[in-house]
């Protein structure tokens, strides 16, 4: 739980692994209860589930506050821009289908890997841009767009992406000096608050059924969030964009273990083409670890 940023790829691609396919979790449960009920509520009870938990755990462990930080304002924008991603990403969902939503919203890891450049000034090598281009390939293969989305919807997706993308070149920056736990607990608790304020209006009291999917989106994601802002310490955000791929892996699994959803030919294509990619990033990552490592020790 150290403030630390260690630079280790490979400890990074696998964290961020691992948070994405609880990501994909959180997807499949919040497809299951848009049904029933508003996204802000939604959402509302998910953030303050993590920020219970993180703000227990960043108490315990006497973590400093945010308002000491210096990049207390970069929290506050970053918070926003996830808000207004999962707001429009949820809603564009109501009008477009599966296939055009997903092409859409996973033009997101390229879009970091232009920010990391832009904004960290990290150097992208030739690895992390034939990984990140091939999982995008993968993605347009398995979703297999049929025909033109609609205007709106669409472009409300697109800018969804680009504010998770957004949010995640700043997950990066503010973990050169905060916590996990500061920045889940904080980002989690404006989130609440933002939603609360539209309760009045949308709330819906949840059965038994609701309130345990609506608990367990909360534990998921709060997993989710720290395996990923953990990865985020150990490796720069254009080496972890590709993994984000390996969450529509994931939704297929999901998908097929909770409504049997069985795959076509172009989807089990398209997913072969992410792994290989995923799996592409992380030989050539280890090979530029050791070569860096051959290079710092004296001859």
């Amino acid at each position: 739980m150290s403030n630390t940023t260690n630079t280790n790829p490979l400890v990074g691609i696998a964290l961020a692994s691992g948070g994405y396919a609880c990501f994909a979790a959180q997807d499949a449960i919040v497809k299951w209860l848009v049904a029933d009920y508003e996204v802000p509520q939604i959402l509302f009870i998910r953030s303050l589930v993590i920020a219970l938990i993180a703000g227990f755990l960043a108490q315990y462990y006497r973590h400093p506050s945010i308002m000491k930080s210096q990049y207390r304002g970069t929290v506050v924008v970053r918070a926003m821009l996830m808000l207004t991603a999962w707001l429009l990403f949820y809603n564009s969902a109501r009008h477009l289908g599966l296939a055009e939503l997903t092409t859409l919203y996973f033009s997101a890891p390229i879009i970091v890997v232009f920010l990391s450049i832009l904004i960290l000034k990290e150097k992208v090598g030739a690895g992390r841009w034939i990984a990140c281009l091939g999982g995008f390939a993968g993605v347009l293969i398995a979703a297999n767009p049929t025909h033109s989305p609609s205007l709106i919807p669409a472009a409300l997706c697109v800018v969804a992406g680009f504010c998770w993308a957004w949010s995640t070149i700043l997950i990066r920056l503010v973990s050169r000096t905060e916590t996990t736990l500061t920045q889940m607990w904080t980002t989690s608790l404006l989130f609440a608050i933002a939603c609360a304020l539209s309760l009045p209006w949308l709330w819906k009291t949840p059965n038994l059924m609701g309130w345990a999917l609506m608990i367990g989106l909360g534990l998921i994601a709060t997993v989710g969030q720290y395996l990923l802002y953990e990865g985020f310490r150990h490796a720069p955000a254009s080496a972890l964009a590709p993994t984000e791929y390996t969450g529509l892996i994931w939704a297929f699994v999901y998908g097929y273990a909770i409504w049997t959803e069985i795959p076509s030919t172009s989807v089990f294509a398209g997913a072969l083409l992410i792994v290989s990619s995923s799996l592409f990033l992380v030989v050539w990552e280890s090979r530029a670890g050791k070569s860096a490592t051959k290079q710092s020790c004296p001859s």
